[in-house]
């Protein structure tokens, strides 16, 4: 038996470690085909650019998605995330550095840092699951967000907002929603992480997008050869193009999340409301 939970382990620790090989060669793939767009398109206007970019991304994405399909290949959309910020981190301190100021590239560093602690810290942290010490829970109905039963300790769980993820197979308190970018689900217990590390997120992709912009605004200062120059200045605009996406894409995402919460606790009031209607003994006249 331990031999054979070893070789689990194992196992399970090679496909990760394939996974995220796959997960970096897409975002090795990603960034590349997003620096054509500043090559092949540098006369246009930036919001062609920008349009393109976005296409670009969209097809990438697809294509991923048809690796994972056709060939079975499936890539950790965590180190997805995770080598994206080491690229760009990287281009940064290689190249873009050169261009900002000494304060502002120290405060772009520790954000980065903070933010990759912050990525290590939510996908580790317990987001509040629920073990089986609760013997009711299969009175909870999976996916819904509110399950009412008469009996009170299934009405306890209930109110504590009990779903059931079922990319996790487990019973989360306060679930909010399961997070692939993090690998985790988002409940009671990393729910503020979950919001300060977005903020993070956003912020640092707005320092990059500052600094890329004041660096290639500078690029023709820089001594060095026309094409090793038009390389760096292309991968630099992509990578700002690329932040500026994911900041739109956050903070859409953001707008959507709002939306729902606004109506999560309607939804949840109507189904108390009809559960307690169906469970409420008759009235004798």
């Amino acid at each position: 038996m331990v031999i054979v939970n070893e070789q689990r382990k194992l196992s399970a620790s090679l496909s990760l470690i394939f996974r995220c090989k796959i997960s970096c060669i897409f975002v090795l793939l990603t960034q590349f085909t997003l620096s054509l767009v500043p090559r092949f398109f540098a006369a246009s206007p930036f919001i062609v650019q920008f349009a393109l970019s976005g296409l670009v991304l969209l097809l990438v994405q697809t294509l991923c998605g048809w690796c994972r399909r056709l060939l079975g290949v499936r890539a950790s959309a965590p180190a997805f995330v995770f080598f994206n910020i080491l690229f760009i981190w990287g281009f940064y301190i290689a190249v873009v550095r050169q261009a900002v100021s000494s304060l502002i590239g120290g405060l772009f560093n520790i954000e980065v840092a903070m933010i990759i602690i912050g990525l290590c810290s939510i996908m580790s942290k317990d987001p509040g699951l629920i073990t089986n010490e609760f013997p009711h829970l299969d009175k909870l109905v999976e996916g819904s967000e509110l399950g009412v039963d008469p009996d009170n300790e299934v009405n306890s769980l209930s109110r504590k907002r009990v779903r059931y993820c079922k990319i996790c197979k487990a019973h989360v308190e306060g679930f909010d929603h399961h997070c692939p970018a993090f690998g985790n689900c988002i409940g009671q217990n990393n729910y503020f992480l979950f919001i300060v590390l977005l903020v993070g997120f956003l912020a640092t992709e707005a320092s990059y997008v500052a600094c890329s912009a004041q660096f290639v605004g500078k690029s023709q200062n820089f001594d060095k050869s026309q094409s090793e120059n038009d390389w760096v200045v292309n991968l630099a605009t992509s990578t700002m193009l690329f932040s500026i996406l994911q900041l739109l894409w956050q903070e859409s995402w953001k707008l959507v999340q709002k939306d729902l919460a606004h109506l999560k606790p309607t939804v949840a009031l109507h189904q108390v409301q009809v559960t307690f209607a169906d469970l409420a003994p008759p009235i004798s006249k």
